[in-house]
């Protein structure tokens, strides 16, 4: 017997355990941080685990320390900067073990990346980032004041809450249901325990703050604009023109309003009704809507250049991807963009004792998948080339489709379709993969295992490996264009046609 004795974790041991975890929560919910304080806090704290067995790490992280706390207070020089880098190379080349190695590493990153920030604070005592503005905010992608109808909500005011998010969104009911909240990531309450369900408040807004606009339509200016394409981005657009006294006019490709709203998005998630709430209270203001009107040619966007003051491009992403692999032309091959927007217009198809594969792991293979079981599939697989935890989608929509019956084949790529006689789909070839190096997007890239294709029977394959633009029209007018989408400057504008702007996925 070596050991008489166990060691059981002291009362100090616990407390330092559970600050670690609560600077990592902290960390984690605070962005825009001074570069040069990140580096000198990390630093710091590595520097109190060394074990002080090798002198580049208990003597070097030390120096280091010191360096950029008088980079940090101003006191420092460009000499100091220099000498910084020096030493934080010196010590990633020499140190026994991770701790040096590690922080020396992200000090050398951050000298190299905010060098300007590091000069600034010699010179004048601050870094150059961004003021740190309200996480939450900052997070969300149409910078709705949460804080502000959250508070409203507290006090009861749920109108006046659901009129703060229509400042900025006029798709409150829409995000209220099918927003994937990344508000939530950054909620300063994570620093306790976990975020507060913003997502749920806004919902509980839209069920109980009526219709009512955000502000009172200002009087006309006499401008017209027109606004090709009736998604989100599009009637956003009009929404808030019109309510500056412009007067819009959406010319939509489809039947029907709404984009990838209602021609991606099943019903399931998001019901047709609470869309089209959001969508009549933007009609209200006044914006004329020209549906089934496609502008597919050049003279159709010159005609509107003639006749209107200023045009919003607004088309989306819908046409959809190929696996370019054999037998994909044959029947029962579907695009997940095609089915959904099928759907979306009433047109159901019949799964009923189906087999249905999926290629993909996003979102709207997730959407395809379960909306398969809703149509009667008697089994759903979901193809995809790389591992379930690498799948795009939100783990919530792979949860959920898994405990709908879905089965999730990770690990697979589709090499071929098969087809009988007539053409119809009978199965699907499968090559398994094994992960492989990581990509630039931290994920790791799958390779060809050397174990023989499988065979999965089916009678329907829908291909959801995402979407494309189809921008030919405007690129052919004189718009910039790279890689299939259009290329605005900054301010969404172009410099060859001042009059016009584009947004939405273009």
């Amino acid at each position: 017997m070596n050991r008489l004795s166990l060691h059981s974790q002291a009362y100090a041991e616990k407390v330092t355990e559970e600050l670690y975890q609560n600077i990592q929560r902290r960390v984690f919910a605070a962005p825009n941080l001074c570069p040069v304080e990140v580096a000198s806090a990390f630093v710091h704290l590595c520097h109190s685990q060394s074990c002080g067995k090798c002198v580049p790490c208990r003597i070097g992280l030390g120096q280091l320390r010191t360096l950029l706390d008088e980079v940090l207070h101003g006191e420092g020089s460009d000499k100091t900067i220099d000498l910084i880098e020096r030493t934080a190379r010196n010590i990633k080349n020499s140190a026994d073990c991770a701790i040096g190695f590690q922080a020396a590493s992200e000090v050398l990153r951050c000298v190299v990346a905010f060098r300007s920030d590091f000069e600034n604070h010699v010179a004048n005592g601050y870094c150059l980032s961004e003021h740190q503005g309200i996480p939450c905010v900052e997070e969300c992608p149409a910078e709705v004041d949460i804080p502000g109808y959250v508070a409203l909500i507290s006090d009861h005011r749920n109108s006046d809450a659901l009129k703060v998010i229509r400042k900025d969104n006029p798709f409150p009911t829409a995000c209220a249901y099918v927003c994937e909240h990344p508000c939530e990531n950054k909620c300063r309450r994570n620093m306790l325990d976990r975020s507060i369900n913003i997502r749920g408040l806004k919902e509980f807004a839209v069920e109980n703050g009526g219709d009512a606009l955000p502000m009172q339509p200002y009087p006309k200016t006499g401008k017209t604009i027109a606004i090709i394409g009736g998604g989100p981005s599009g009637l956003t657009a009009a929404f808030y023109l019109q309510l500056m006294g412009h007067d819009t006019t959406v010319f939509e490709k489809r039947q029907q309003l709404g984009g990838m709203l209602r021609y991606g998005i099943p019903s399931y998630r998001l019901n047709r009704e609470n869309l089209q709430r959001d969508i009549d209270l933007i009609l209200s203001t006044g914006v004329d809507i020209k549906t089934d009107t496609d502008i597919n040619e050049p003279s159709n966007f010159k005609r509107l250049q003639r006749d209107f003051d200023a045009i919003y491009v607004a088309i989306g992403a819908h046409a959809e991807k190929h696996l370019n692999i054999p037998g994909e032309e044959g029947r029962g091959v579907f695009s997940a963009v095609e089915m959904l927007r099928a759907i979306g217009d009433g047109k159901m198809p019949d799964f009923k004792d189906k087999r249905v594969v999926v290629v993909g792991g996003g979102n709207v293979a997730m959407d395809v998948a379960r909306t398969s079981v809703r149509l009667g599939a008697e089994i759903v697989h979901i193809a995809y080339r790389r591992r379930q935890e690498d799948m795009t989608a939100l783990p919530a929509e792979v949860e959920g489709a898994i405990a709908e019956g879905c089965d999730v084949m990770e690990l697979m790529a589709p090499v071929s379709i098969e087809t009988d006689a007539n053409e119809d789909v009978t199965g699907i070839w499968l090559q398994p993969q094994i992960i492989g190096p990581y990509d630039k997007n931290g994920r790791p890239a799958p390779r060809k295992a050397d174990i023989p294709k499988v065979k999965v029977d089916a009678d329907i394959v829908i291909v959801s490996i995402g979407q494309s633009i189809d921008s030919e029209v405007f690129a052919e007018v004189g718009l910039p264009e790279k890689w299939g989408r259009l290329v605005p400057n900054q301010e969404t504008q172009f410099d060859e046609m001042p009059k016009v702007f584009s947004g939405a996925t273009v």
